[in-house]
């Protein structure tokens, strides 16, 4: 059963179906074989939606239209380029560091790699850093959106577990910045690898503190959302307001570029948004009720009951799974149509949630450059029109780097887990 479900999902996906109406259809064809009637399906949907988490999303993106608009990301690179462009390979490094602050900006991988890719891949170029490299650089900077809150993914993630929105935010900190390191230290050896790189003049110390002091409200920007909530000031959904209000008061107050329209404009931007992830939750829950119908959660725990499948090999298989899921299908179909499946087997094993969340996200990122339906692949594509093969080559080592990230986030929990405890937020 499971496989003719699963395997349903991803043939209506891979036609170029929406999410949304995959798993709808899929939802009203189990319940019509099984319960001959579709009636339940409308107080699912309304339960689904009945959730105070999904007011962080419509802040959270707002925010997130409202920063980019206001065009934050060009005095961003233009500080970290001053702040370690003079160092050889340092380039690269100030374009991880970009795209990690950006990524507390946008919420979003592809956000992520377009804009700064958009502005960091011509500079790169233009100081002899070979195509490839540049293409693998954005393309693995971009993922960091998915791993670094706000993350989109990850509020979907709590949503469909129930999980705490906060506590994820925490424990994606220390490996997103982990990795980014990570991203940063490969990207400064590879540059100095090969002789043709060149360096930029030290614009002086002077120089460095002005750009740094023009970036300061998009520097800050992660330490008010993420300071108030490890402190305990506000909550998830509190902080997601209050985001929004100092992105508003940033790009009118401060940066002065954003007009009246280009506010309608955010607002209409959001509401897609928000509108499109509404629809999608709504499927989702239809699709989790009808998989409990069948029973199919009851019966991936009897089967791993059977296999005698410890903490261990119970992750092993499902984060082999993802990662060839992650290869045709994109991170929200992928996190709507395991999550509700493994669940029960996966509290029955007393895996923390908030863990296996973070080990999701970091298999995520690797969906986003892994062929052939790699998002960032293609984004990087659509920037450069370089050869998919050549942007591929680029970013093989960091897929690489990010299995390695995963390996030490699933050996050691605390790398996941110690913020959020310190913070006082339970599983």
């Amino acid at each position: 059963m499971i496989v003719f479900i699963v395997g349903l999902l991803i043939v209506l996906l891979l036609t170029g179906m929406p999410i949304f109406a995959a798993l709808g259809l899929t939802s009203l064809a189990v319940l019509w074989f099984f319960e001959g009637s579709i009636w339940s399906m409308a107080d699912t949907v309304f339960a689904s939606l009945n959730n105070p988490l999904l007011a962080t999303i419509p802040m959270f993106a707002f925010m997130a239209h409202v920063m980019i608009k206001a065009k934050v990301v060009d005095d961003l690179y233009e500080m970290s380029n001053k702040l370690v462009g003079h160092i050889k390979g340092g380039l690269g490094f100030a374009t991880i560091l970009s795209c990690t602050i950006f990524a507390t900006i946008s919420g979003s991988s592809v956000a992520t790699a377009l804009t700064i890719g958009s502005t960091a891949i011509p500079q790169m170029q233009r100081y002899g850093y070979r195509p490839r490299d540049t293409y693998g650089i954005i393309a693995a900077g971009g993922t960091l959106g998915i791993l670094i809150p706000p993350s989109g993914p990850m509020i979907l993630y709590a949503v469909v577990t129930n999980a705490s929105i906060g506590g994820l935010f925490l424990a994606g900190l220390v490996p997103g910045l982990m990795i980014a390191l990570f991203f940063a230290v490969f990207s400064w050896f590879q540059a100095n690898a090969h002789g043709e790189t060149q360096t930029q003049d030290w614009p002086g110390l002077r120089a460095v503190l002005a750009a740094f002091w023009k970036s300061i409200w998009a520097v800050m920007m992660p330490p008010v959302i993420l300071g108030g909530i490890y402190l305990g000031i506000f909550t998830a959904a509190e902080a997601a307001a209050v985001g929004a209000a100092y992105a508003l008061l940033v790009a009118l107050l401060v940066y002065r570029n954003v007009s009246l329209r280009d506010l309608v404009d955010c607002t209409w931007q959001t509401m897609r948004t928000c509108a499109m992830l509404f629809m999608i939750i709504a499927a989702a829950g239809m699709f989790g009720h009808a998989i409990t119908i069948i029973r199919l959660p009851a019966e991936v725990m009897e089967t791993v009951a059977a296999l005698g499948l410890s903490q261990t090999g119970f992750i092993l298989i499902v984060m082999i799974a993802i990662f060839i899921l992650g290869m045709f299908l994109e991170t929200i179909a992928i996190i709507l149509i395991t999550t509700p499946i493994i669940l029960p087997a996966m509290l029955a094993l007393e895996i923390n949630p908030i863990w296996y969340g973070i080990m999701l996200m970091i298999n995520l990122e690797l969906a986003l450059i892994t062929p052939p339906v790699g998002m960032n692949l293609f984004v990087i594509k659509g920037i450069t029109g370089a050869p998919l093969t050549q942007i591929m080559r680029g970013a093989a080592p960091y897929v690489g780097i990010l299995i390695i990230g995963l390996f030490l986030v699933w050996a050691f929990p605390q790398l996941s887990l110690w913020l959020p405890q310190q913070s006082g937020f339970g599983r």
